[in-house]
């Protein structure tokens, strides 16, 4: 084989390995990580587990969230479906899966709509969002923009402090976003049911460029938040720029003000002595 030839091959294998290389980092590199956190804790009774699964159903078959996917640069995200509760309890229900279309994100919906959910003991916020760390850092996808949704019914009353678990997660540039799910006249008074939930979100929980929370008041407009969210939340829309939109979403930004929610209320409501500091 004459050197001519020897160095053409070596450049053209060279060639074909840099673009191997670039099409799997291309396929890797999505316009959102999104992890949304549901809360499966024992306060959350039956019929609420039910139509909070069925909100995320909903959402996945709309057309609307599908058409908010490909509408970023790269029109696909990575999302995973996580039940939480207590310190020791957060199941992976569906492992992170890209979704490019509407037939990826009807696929989504029918894979969440069969799988079962198990309750468990206490609410811990904080140790969702220390899980949340570990997923994002192991997922394998380059994204854009990396955002965790917290849904749930309770303030923290378990594991390490929620506003020190949440500032660890912003130190990594991670957008933490919130569904407070606010007592229904429908279901009988928790023990752990906080009038305030929603000022507890915006004060202890959520965090980073555009965060915002939506309070569920009412468990008939559960689906309808969750799809709005969701579009929010992929399409990357935030204030000013979609100020109408935000408020038919109850958008309400972090507070500046001094009149900020006690953090510690649940971690007080189960013990009397001051929690351990993680």
């Amino acid at each position: 084989m004459h050197a001519r030839q020897l160095v053409t091959i070596v450049l053209a294998a060279v060639f074909l390995c840099g673009q191997a290389a670039a099409s799997e980092q291309q396929n890797n590199t999505v316009d959102l990580e999104l992890i949304l956190a549901v809360d499966v804790s024992r306060s959350m009774n039956t019929r609420r587990l039910k139509l909070q699964r069925q909100g995320y159903v909903a959402a996945f078959r709309d057309r609307r969230v599908a058409d908010a996917i490909q509408s970023g640069p790269q029109g696909r995200i990575a999302v995973t479906y996580v039940e939480w509760s207590g310190a020791d309890h957060q199941h992976v229900v569906l492992p992170w899966r890209v979704i490019s279309s509407h037939k990826q994100a009807l696929a989504f919906a029918k894979d969440l709509e069969e799988q079962t959910t198990k309750r468990t003991r206490r609410t811990s916020i904080s140790a969702m969002l220390h899980k949340a760390s570990k997923m994002f850092n192991s997922s394998g996808y380059d994204a854009l923009r990396r955002v965790i949704d917290v849904s749930g019914d309770g303030p923290n009353n378990s594991g390490a402090l929620v506003e020190q678990a949440r500032d660890e997660l912003l130190e990594q540039g991670v957008v933490i976003n919130g569904l407070p799910i606010m007592s229904d006249p429908a279901d009988m008074p928790g023990y752990y049911d906080l009038a305030n939930l929603d000022m507890y979100y915006r004060d202890c929980v959520i965090g980073g460029p555009g965060s915002f929370y939506i309070p569920v008041t009412g468990m008939k407009n559960f689906a309808k938040a969750i799809r709005m969210k969701l579009i929010l939340e992929i399409a990357d829309l935030t204030p000013p720029r979609q100020q109408k939109l935000l408020h038919r979403a109850n958008y309400v930004p972090p507070s500046t003000g001094n009149h900020r929610a006690n953090c510690l209320t649940g971690q007080y409501a189960v013990r009397p002595t001051k929690p351990s500091v993680r």
